[in-house]
């Protein structure tokens, strides 16, 4: 008997098309033999204990390779009680609006910011209010302004949602002076900071600058780390530093007391890969191949798109950021990029303020650098079509 399977996967691609719309990692460069490796270590140390119900803060083994890691690559020091476990960025971020927000509180995003991050935080009802950014990202005036007026207007905001570094979809770190003003604010305001830190370890020029968590007092910032990028997205799995009070409200609430630690077995899994070096080894080969798949399309951009486009430079992550020219907008370059068989997110969809519409998202880190030329030269011939 032949039976219907669902689809397994999230992603589909279309036959012939180049689509820069999925942020997601090249399923080839995913470590299925460190993995396997992986996990007959840690059911050979660890045995029936990676099948049980975890301690409700996460994975003993991956959380302290992860202090660790803290401790040697930014020197930033934190306790157990300053660390947990997490089902990845989404999960957390999800969590963070259960824990610390109530339908109709104000929460304040960068404009323009991760799309999906604004659906889980539309699903808890709270009211999504924009913040200016710029080629440095998110402006602490824009910040101060904002505040000042819900201030006068006699409200206040919860949190910030912010990507400082390689953000997603402009693929820009804020600036270092911002850093320091944004977390300085923060605290005077008593506004909790939401650093979502995914793209961290993917850094092709130079080092990651310092983390907002790193540069504030304890308790203004709640840093979220994944391995979705750096590793395996499958895992659904991270990390997530703050304030011990904090994060008691996390791993004593009833999620964690009725499953225990989140993706156990994951985590146990990740922890002994982690231990031997293997997450180094995947996180080098992951930086050399998505620096050339980054510098492959940043060339084919230059070498095909017509006068007035420009495009931003990542030094990491996995997006470039391509603004049309005035008074151009995306919605007719996509219908003609789809009849060239590649596509890509419209920039609005990232915006709160209506703007956006004079850009777009190209996603580097599914195809191979040939690929990503033709892809280039396609949405070049699109951009063209649309202008004539």
């Amino acid at each position: 008997m032949q039976l219907n399977v669902p689809q397994s996967t999230q992603m589909t691609l279309r036959e012939g098309f180049i689509e820069f719309t999925w942020g997601q990692p090249d399923p080839a460069l995913l470590p299925v033999e460190a993995m396997r490796r992986a996990t007959e270590s840690a059911l050979k140390d660890y045995g029936a204990d990676t099948l049980g119900y975890g301690a409700a803060s996460g994975s003993g083994p991956l959380l302290a390779w992860a202090r660790n890691r803290m401790a040697e690559r930014e020197g930033v020091n934190v306790t157990f009680d300053e660390i947990i476990g997490t089902a990845g960025n989404s999960d957390a971020v999800d969590q963070i609006c259960t824990l610390f927000t109530r339908p109709g509180d104000i929460a304040l995003v960068e404009s323009p910011t991760y799309h999906l991050a604004l659906r889980i935080m539309h699903d808890h009802a709270l009211d999504l209010q924009p913040v200016a950014t710029d080629a440095g990202g998110l402006r602490p005036e824009a910040l101060k302004r904002k505040l000042a007026q819900l201030k006068r207007d006699g409200q206040a905001a919860k949190l910030l949602y912010t990507i400082p570094t390689h953000h997603n979809p402009t693929g820009l770190s804020l600036a270092a002076e911002r850093r320091r003003a944004l977390v300085e604010i923060a605290a005077e305001s008593n506004i909790l900071v939401v650093e979502d830190d995914v793209y961290r370890e993917l850094t092709y020029d130079g080092d990651a600058p310092p983390s907002l968590f790193s540069l504030a007092p304890r308790g203004a910032v709640l840093r979220l780390s994944s391995f979705a990028k750096s590793l395996a997205p499958g895992l659904r799995l991270g990390t997530l530093a703050g304030q011990a009070d904090q994060l008691r409200r996390f791993s004593d609430g009833g999620l964690r007391d009725s499953g225990g630690g989140v993706n156990h077995y994951a985590a146990m899994m990740v922890g002994a890969l982690c231990a031997a070096g293997d997450f180094d080894a995947q996180v080098l080969k992951l930086k050399a191949e998505y620096r050339a798949r980054r510098d492959a399309l940043l060339d084919a951009l230059a070498e095909f798109m017509p006068p007035g486009v420009s495009w931003t430079r990542p030094a990491g992550g996995f997006f470039v950021w391509v603004t049309l020219p005035e008074p151009m907008d995306a919605a007719p370059v996509l219908a003609a990029a789809e009849a060239r068989a590649v596509t890509f997110i419209p920039g609005h969809k990232f915006c709160l303020d209506g703007g956006g519409r004079d850009a777009l998202r190209l996603a580097f880190s599914l195809y191979p650098p040939h690929e990503l030329a033709e892809g280039a030269k396609r949405l070049a011939q699109a951009v063209k079509d649309a202008l004539h």
